[in-house]
């Protein structure tokens, strides 16, 4: 049934929990409302990191709003997946509203609206939660105090036994054996903190008339646990994509069959509908398109080999080419999130370099990139577009595509820069082309 409270219509929404397992009743409604209401193309939007369901349905809302009006002739459903994520509240997202008051200068607390989503997310671990936050408003001098806020922070996100999630981690794949955690875990807190204040102040600074002013640890401490929260939605987002939405897509088919999926995610939601094409049924062909914005996983996921690393591949490698049309990435130089956080966050334990020898992680970018900034990298025959160019041609009928978004995803401040500037109808019109709907 349609949501009244949508700015589209027919609406439906598929939940799913950290697991991938969906609420049985909402993806009913979804297979047999698309044969009811004569769906011909259904546009399904994943979700990037979200504190509630309210939060997820405005995104929804406001991308959506706009498509009717640009293939009005089309007949076409919606749809929008839940999934268990989170974003930390201080952080600014454009056209939203934003969630709390900035925290006092220089004292990187953790504000009450962050730490409800971190007892909402992390279940059962509030012991835990009410020691970090302890930690970063106390800010004790001593490195010691440092290694343990790190300590708590890899407790905090570590996969509970015996779950799924475990096996989704990882992007790239050495021999057939999955990528090592990343060295913020592996590696001392401390540097791990100091690395990531210096980041934020070189990036703050750049938009700054002060210019650089000394980076404070406990800053860098904040941006860790920021960071390592990420990372367990990143493992939540190819386990929901593989385990839950790849089979849905699967079960649609057989349901509707002449109905058109086309998937797109913002953020981890990109990495979780590109890993539901690694889990569609053999031989499904029901996905039409798929688009991917500011993606926040690695630029070498669909690589069949690194280049940096010949034993090295992606762990999606080839699932291009389960979709009936084209994988299209978008991706922005703007986005701070993705061009300087996520290298230094996903850099391997073992590599030694610094924060300041890659120049705000750019070199570290090259090995750790991220597919929201710079695009799908080492996939042979993948084509480039700007953003104007990608609709005023006619895309790729398959394969891999680049575009350019920094026209319009240019907007937001750190430490995400604008990496959720994604609410504009050139966007949504680039779906369309993607998908070939009229």
């Amino acid at each position: 049934m349609a949501d009244p409270a949508m700015s589209v219509t027919p609406y439906w929404e598929l939940a799913f929990d950290a697991d991938g397992d969906p609420d049985g009743r909402r993806r009913d409604r979804l297979l047999a409302g698309v044969t009811e209401r004569g769906v011909r193309d259904l546009i399904v939007f994943a979700h990037g990191w979200n504190n509630d369901r309210s939060g997820a349905t405005r995104l929804y809302d406001r991308f959506f709003a706009p498509v009717p009006r640009l293939a009005p002739a089309a007949r076409i459903g919606y749809a929008g997946v839940l999934w268990p994520a989170m974003r930390f509240a201080d952080e600014p997202i454009p056209d939203f509203p934003r969630a709390v008051s900035a925290d006092p200068p220089g004292r990187p607390v953790l504000d009450k609206d962050t730490r409800h989503a971190l007892l909402e997310t992390f279940p059962g671990r509030a012991i835990l939660v009410d020691q970090i936050a302890r930690l970063l408003e106390q800010q004790p001098p001593q490195e010691a105090e440092l290694e343990e806020f790190g300590r708590l922070v890899r407790t905090l996100v570590e996969v509970v036994a015996p779950g799924p999630q475990a096996l989704f981690a990882a992007d790239t794949v050495a021999e057939g054996v999955p990528q090592s955690e990343p060295g913020m875990f592996a590696g001392s807190s401390a540097a791990a903190c100091e690395e990531f204040a210096r980041a934020l102040t070189e990036f703050e600074a750049s938009g700054s008339p002060q210019g650089f002013s000394f980076p404070n640890p406990w800053d860098g401490a904040h941006e860790l646990l920021r960071q390592a929260t990420y990372y367990a939605m990143k493992r939540r987002a190819g386990t929901v994509g593989e385990r839950g939405l790849g089979r849905v897509v699967g079960q649609l088919a057989e349901a509707a069959p002449g109905v058109r999926v086309h998937l797109v995610g913002h953020s981890f939601g990109a990495r979780l509908v590109s890993f539901a094409l690694r889990g569609l049924p053999e031989g499904v062909r029901t996905v039409k398109s798929v688009t991917l914005l500011q993606g926040a996983f690695s630029h070498y996921a669909f690589a069949a080999r690194l280049p940096h690393d010949a034993r090295a591949g992606g762990v999606l490698q080839g699932q291009q080419n389960r979709v009936d049309g084209p994988l299209v990435c978008c991706h922005s130089r703007h986005d701070a999130a993705l061009g300087t956080m996520y290298p230094l966050a996903s850099r391997m334990a073992g590599d030694s370099r610094s924060a300041a020898q890659s120049a705000l992680g750019r070199a570290l970018g090259a090995t750790w990139g991220a597919m929201g900034h710079d695009g799908v990298q080492a996939v042979p025959g993948t084509r480039a577009y700007t953003l104007a160019e990608a609709l005023r041609a006619r895309l790729p009928a398959s394969g891999c595509v680049n575009v350019d978004a920094a026209a319009v995803v240019r907007r937001g401040g750190p430490p995400a820069g604008a990496h959720s500037d994604i609410l504009h109808a050139e966007l949504a019109r680039l779906v369309l082309a993607a998908g070939r709907v009229r």
